[in-house]
């Protein structure tokens, strides 16, 4: 049985006349940047993460390169991230002419370790940038912690955790900013590259809506220099019709990760947790196992038509763009250790439990 790791044209279908529908009246219409449906989707967004305002932009990297500019980082500046995460994170930070200090994740979560924070801060450091990794959230309230004793920006790089939640409270709303990535492997997916971001401060509103728009003003009056940071309508139109769907979307990945719980139990791999009072939503059920085994298991699953993915086999302190922090083998740990040892498994939302059976059944055959 071939099992997908994701399955969007399946998961199109049900919406594909409404879809239709809206290109139609865009192509009619001939609004294609921002306007209407731009708005109507920021406001629903806003709403959906419980946050005062969202601002639509043309990708979720682009969405991190205008939160560091709505802080002015820049040349000089230092800002603290994991190494555990697609490269954007890191690479915004460089986009900007900022250093990245990364530190190590917790090997628990494969979120940024929040109790090495302290020890990564200097005089130059003006932000953390914690990354929700997979679906789960990092450890917002000792972030926000550090990030108000010493004066730093918080900014949540939310891409793939849209609809987690610290207790009551969804991530992407609890620090300064929050960014999202609505790349079409997501939990809430566009028909191509679009992000936001998120925010409850009315001035960073302000800035972030000029800034995405070359830093104008008014009719070519322009304050700051900006960029070219607009989403597209068809994007934003596309994503107001799979919005109200993102909750049992997202419930649905939290039943399958839990039917992987229990038929993975008692095999020598270590599953994804769910810490007390956090709300994981399983943009990836990444699994963990011995790093000798790895290449095993990926062919075992490769041969039996079962999708996976290995995120990330090089961290980003051991990227060849980033030699120049001279952050040497060994010296995150942890980071390192998962970045041998991860495999993600399907969990879409419509994965059957049969379709989960058979992705047991190669990992039982195969360890």
């Amino acid at each position: 049985m071939s099992v997908p790791i994701l399955d969007l044209t399946a998961l199109h279908a049900p919406l594909a006349d409404q879809m239709r529908d809206v290109f139609n009246e865009i192509l009619t219409t001939s609004q294609f940047v921002l306007g209407k449906h731009a708005a109507d989707f920021e406001a629903a967004l806003a709403q959906a993460c419980d946050c005062k305002h969202a601002i639509g932009v043309s990708s979720g990297t682009d969405a991190l390169i205008i939160a560091l500019m709505a802080y002015d980082i820049k040349a000089g500046d230092e800002v603290i991230s994991s190494p555990f995460t697609f490269f954007a994170t890191g690479g915004s930070i460089a986009r900007v002419g900022a250093t990245p200090i990364f530190v190590d994740i917790d090997p628990v979560t494969m979120n940024l370790d929040s109790e090495l924070i302290e020890e990564a801060i200097t005089p130059n450091t003006k932000a953390i940038m914690p990354v929700h990794i997979f679906g789960h959230p990092a450890n917002m309230d000792r972030i926000n912690a550090i990030a108000k004793k010493h004066n730093l920006a918080v900014i949540e790089d939310n891409a793939q955790s849209i609809g987690a939640k610290i207790g009551d409270k969804q991530v992407g709303s609890i620090g300064d900013i929050g960014c999202l990535s609505f790349y079409p492997t997501k939990n809430l997916s566009g028909c191509g590259d679009a992000g936001a971001v998120l925010t409850n401060d009315d001035t960073l509103a302000e800035k972030m809506t000029s800034l995405r728009l070359h830093g104008q003003i008014g009719q070519y009056q322009h304050k700051i220099i900006g960029g070219n940071f607009r989403i597209d309508a068809l994007h934003a139109a596309i994503l107001n019709i799979k919005l109200p769907h993102l909750p049992q979307w997202n419930e649905a990945r939290r039943r399958n990760a839990q039917l992987y719980k229990h038929k993975l139990a008692d095999m020598p791999i270590t599953l994804p947790v769910e810490l007390d009072g956090y709300t994981h939503v399983y943009h990836q059920y990444t699994i963990r196992v011995d790093a000798n085994k790895r290449d095993g298991l990926t062919t075992a699953l490769k041969e039996n038509g079962i999708g996976f993915g290995v995120f990330y086999p090089t961290p980003l302190h051991q990227q060849e763009c980033f030699k120049y922090l001279n952050q040497d083998q060994g010296r995150l740990p942890h980071s390192e250790d998962a970045s041998k040892r991860c495999i993600s498994l399907p969990v879409h939302p419509l994965l059957t439990e049969d379709q989960i059976d058979e992705v047991c059944a190669v990992i039982k055959g195969h360890l």
